[in-house]
């Protein structure tokens, strides 16, 4: 097996999870914070995926999917445009409010779909060029793609806690 097989179905569980998580939710639930300054499900997925297509559409040399294909416009949070979500002060997390979980997934599943494209066309020796200089050691393709991935399951898992929170509390 590749190492680019390796982390397509790693971005491919990733997508699963973020699906499984923001699946059926209310607007209110996807923007609940079980306490005062944590984050929502809806920041939580809208930032993983904000990260992934930062990262990704840096190393590739694309633009973001969040700018070309207009999600910055539909989602209308009031932000940066290239915000994200880095640092965010809890009134900021409390900008990221959907009507639903359908602009959070599409946009989740545009990103993922740019990441894949991109992950097709990798040789085993692009992984090892060198994208962040400002590190020591430098950051290569494959140590980037793996932090995204590191950060997508933390941020995944995190709203997945929360869901379970929201939900064992509606019953």
């Amino acid at each position: 097996m590749h190492a680019k097989d390796i982390l397509t179905d790693a971005f491919g569980r990733i997508q699963e999870e973020v699906h499984a998580v923001v699946d059926g939710l209310t607007a209110d639930e996807l923007a609940a914070r079980p306490a005062p300054d944590t984050n929502s499900v809806a920041w939580l997925v809208w930032h993983l995926t904000r990260i992934q297509d930062d990262h990704v559409a840096d190393a590739s040399g694309q633009e973001q999917v969040w700018l070309a294909d207009g999600w910055e416009k539909r989602f209308g949070l009031g932000l940066s445009r290239r915000d994200t979500g880095y640092g965010h002060s809890s009134a900021k997390v409390a900008k990221v409010r959907v009507d639903s979980g359908e602009p959070l997934l599409g946009y989740y599943d545009a990103v993922h779909e740019q990441t894949l494209v991109f992950l097709r066309g990798l040789t085993a020796k692009d992984l090892e060029r060198v994208v962040d200089e400002r590190w020591e050691p430098p950051v290569t393709l494959g140590v980037r793609l793996v932090s995204v991935l590191a950060d997508d399951l933390q941020h995944v898992g995190q709203a997945a806690y929360v869901r379970g929170l929201l939900r064992s509390t509606a019953s």
